[in-house]
């Protein structure tokens, strides 16, 4: 067996791929559908939607299959998203990259496979795949409609980041923040560990984008974001709410915890500010508030509270 290689991208892959927050989330019809039409238009008994995380592949969508997620070492979709033509194995068995597979030799005993690879923002993520447990072959028409299926898929994905990212910096934005951060709150009441929810908002900003200009008001507010999302957890959810307005839900952190937190971003934001030699000082206030399920029945409350609070800290630097 051949463990899959490493795609040349794969920091940048990963991070497009967990900017969309789709990983571990529930079954979808809309994607459902479309492993189902596989199924029937290529006669198979597993037809997949999978994406290739960091060392998993999880399944969006499965038919045929139990098991939510396999290992990327023994993955096949681990090695079609290595090419961007769709990867057809005839008969695995007589391949040496499979021949051995666990996932060959042992159920669900796959012996075809084809899967044609995701791409979103320039990034292969993972595959609409199918296969069999008995060889076959596979023309050049089922690979053009294999392609078709895919690039339904691909356009679902893309929906999703358009839906719930900010255009600028790429980030969250409110819609995505506040599904996330809801089931975030719940997943807190339910296992019993807190979050704390930190608003941000730059100082002056308005200064910067009269006396600057907005081309480098944007360019902040870009650089910004991208410093945040690097700074923190997968765990934890970044978002831009509107304007200089920023949000973080920290998981497993308590107020202190979250404050303690923000004075290491500040300095972190003061040693990007000194190597970029940026034009401008760049500051934020905040705005802190520890979830209390018996105070916050919602996330909109828990904004509002860290809205009033991050004024209070905005006004006391004046």
């Amino acid at each position: 067996m051949k463990q899959p290689d490493i795609p040349f991208n794969e920091i940048n892959r990963l991070e497009v791929l967990h900017s969309l927050r789709i990983l571990d989330t529930p079954a979808e019809e809309r994607f459902d559908r479309l492993t189902r039409m596989a199924k029937r238009m290529f006669n198979v008994p597993i037809a997949l939607v999978t994406l290739v995380d960091e060392n998993r592949q999880w399944f969006k969508s499965s038919i045929g299959i139990e098991a939510t997620e396999a290992s990327r070492d023994i993955s096949f979709c681990g090695h079609a998203i290595l090419d961007s033509e769709v990867l057809v194995v005839p008969s695995a068995s007589n391949d040496h990259r499979f021949v051995d597979n666990p996932l060959v030799i042992e159920e669900p005993n796959v012996e075809f496979y084809a899967g044609c690879p995701l791409v979103v923002g320039g990034y292969r993520l993972g595959t609409l795949c199918i296969a069999d447990n008995h060889t076959r072959d596979f023309d050049d028409q089922d690979i053009a409609a294999l392609k078709d299926l895919a690039a339904t898929v691909e356009h679902e994905l893309s929906a999703l980041q358009m839906a719930t990212h900010d255009e600028l910096t790429g980030i969250l934005n409110r819609r995505g923040f506040i599904s996330l951060a809801q089931n975030s709150l719940t997943l807190s009441v339910r296992n019993g560990f807190t979050c704390t929810l930190v608003y941000l908002d730059l100082d002056d900003f308005k200064v910067i984008n009269d006396s600057l200009g907005h081309a480098v008001g944007d360019k902040i507010l870009h650089s910004f974001a991208a410093l945040l999302n690097r700074s923190f957890r997968d765990s934890d959810i970044v978002a831009r709410l509107a304007g200089d307005e920023f949000v973080l839900l920290l998981s497993n952190a308590s107020q202190r915890d979250a404050q303690k937190i923000m004075v290491n971003f500040k300095q972190s934001l003061s040693d990007y500010l000194q190597q970029n030699e940026m034009r401008c000082n760049v500051s934020f206030s905040t705005g802190f508030v520890e979830f209390d399920p018996n105070k916050h029945s919602s996330i909109d409350l828990l904004l509002s509270e860290a809205d009033q609070q991050m004024y209070v800290c905005k006004g006391a630097k004046r």
